[in-house]
């Protein structure tokens, strides 16, 4: 049976498929029209099929959707000399695996093929596995910490101050406490006191009354009032204007308040989780940020950890949002192949989790194969530089980041480039401390005169003697 057939009635690009195919060591058969295909299926079918659209007889759209109806499981690759918008689109709605423009690289298409038989002789990760986990996940030991503070507060009805970067999944932590609390049963109520104009935070915060401003026609709960016997997750408290972090305060010490434009004093019983990836202590310390409110929501603080300082949850973590993704879109659950998994645990993450978790989305839309490649990531992703690093990284870790890129990328003679740039910056920076004294350089590198002298001529250092 042939791994693959081709379908095109042009001569010369059959030619080009059998050398390629013949070379990739990948068993196929050609066909210069549908009918021919159609006809072969009576004895047999392909793995792959990678076929031109424009064909005498009928067109390979309509092969593609004929094929699919009855064997939905085989990948096919349209390939085409006239291409537009409508046509790939249609292509990809019908099932198409990929989508060529002729002329093209035979090399890249023959990956793409590659591809396709891959994604159907590899196992998925197993997808019933995946249904169990929870939302928050983590297996390194930062994140162990943070599971350990949210089993301690179970019991607590005391409040917490979340400390993280955008993305790191703070709200996440927020429910998770919140459901292994004793008022999982009541509501959980998110605000981001950053996303709301400072004029209608208050209201949105501590509900108001009917005619107390302009659009006011009836009264309205506040966050405060729905979050009763509950939880009220306050996220960006860094951002809270000052004025109205004085009437927090009054809450938070007494549970009491006024809706904006209210008589009656109003008494609540929440708990609430604050959140923000700012430095409280520094906003204290220049007038930003109340000293008495910080000592009130800094009772418990928990510092969630940016995705760089957990890389070994990326897989475990890719692969529930590629499962998420896959549900959501009900399409075929796809996988990261080792080298991609690599290549994502030396990225800086910006974004953190939130970007991660965009990222599957993405490649769950846009990667033709089930099995990711590292060519399958959005270019953005591809040239993010890996030596930006946490600002506490050594110098070694910053190039072992630059290494592990460079690997990826499938360089070679890395260690003779990289021995000439560490060689070629000591001799710099020693010659610039000696003021050019080659002698004095080579005794504090601990080399000889010779040895100096044969370097700097051969890595072309300037010297200013």
């Amino acid at each position: 049976m042939s791994q693959v057939w081709v379908l095109d009635d042009d001569k010369s690009i059959r030619w080009v498929f059998e050398k390629a195919l013949a070379k990739a060591n990948i068993t196929f058969e050609c066909f210069s029209n549908t009918n021919e295909a159609i006809n072969k299926f009576n004895h047999e079918k392909p793995l792959a099929i990678i076929s031109d659209i424009r064909m005498p007889g009928e067109s390979g759209i309509d092969f593609l959707t004929k094929v699919k109806n009855k064997f939905p499981e085989i990948p096919i690759i349209i390939m085409t000399a006239y291409s537009d918008l409508d046509t790939a689109v249609s292509a990809f709605q019908k099932g198409a695996f990929e989508y060529i423009a002729k002329p093209f690289d035979i090399a890249k298409v023959i990956n793409i093929i590659e591809q396709a038989l891959e994604s159907i002789t590899k196992d998925s990760t197993n997808e019933e596995a995946l249904e169990d986990l929870p939302e928050i996940i983590g297996q390194a030991k930062s994140m162990q910490e943070v599971f350990r503070a949210i089993g301690r507060l179970s019991q607590s009805n005391a409040m917490v101050l979340l400390n993280g970067e955008s993305g790191s999944g703070k709200e996440l932590v927020a429910k998770a406490i919140h459901k292994n609390s004793h008022r999982k049963s009541n509501s959980f109520i998110a605000i981001n006191t950053a996303a709301i104009p400072k004029d209608l935070l208050e209201a949105e915060l501590f509900g108001f009354e009917k005619g107390a401003f302009t659009g006011a026609d009836a009264s309205r709960k506040g966050k405060f009032e729905q979050a009763d016997q509950g939880t009220l997750f306050l996220d960006e408290i860094g951002d809270m204007p000052l004025d109205l972090q004085t009437r927090l305060l009054r809450v938070l010490s007494e549970g009491q308040f006024y809706r904006v434009g209210g008589q009656d004093l109003i008494t609540v019983d929440v708990r609430v989780i604050a959140a923000t990836h700012q430095d409280l202590e520094a906003l204290v310390k220049s007038g930003e940020f109340r000293e008495d409110l910080f000592h009130r929501l800094n009772v418990i603080r928990i510092k969630v950890p940016p995705l760089r300082e957990r890389v070994e949850d990326i897989p475990l973590l890719s692969q529930f949002f590629l499962n998420k993704s896959a549900k959501q879109l009900s399409v075929k659950l796809k996988s990261l192949s080792p080298e991609v998994i690599e290549y994502l645990k030396n990225l800086y993450w910006q974004g953190n989790v939130r970007q991660l978790e965009n990222i599957c989305h993405w490649l769950t839309v846009m990667a033709p194969g089930n099995v990711i490649n590292v060519s399958d990531l959005p270019a953005e992703l591809n040239i993010e530089p890996l030596s930006l690093a946490v600002e506490s990284a050594s110098w070694k870790e910053n190039m072992g980041r630059e290494v592990a890129k460079m690997l990826l990328a499938g360089e070679v003679d890395i260690f003779k480039d990289y021995t000439h740039i560490v060689e070629k910056e000591l001799i710099a920076q020693a010659l610039k401390h000696t003021k050019g004294r080659r002698v004095d350089a080579a005794k504090l590198l601990g080399v000889g005169r010779n040895t100096i002298t044969r370097k700097i001529k051969e890595l072309e250092i300037k010297v200013n003697d």
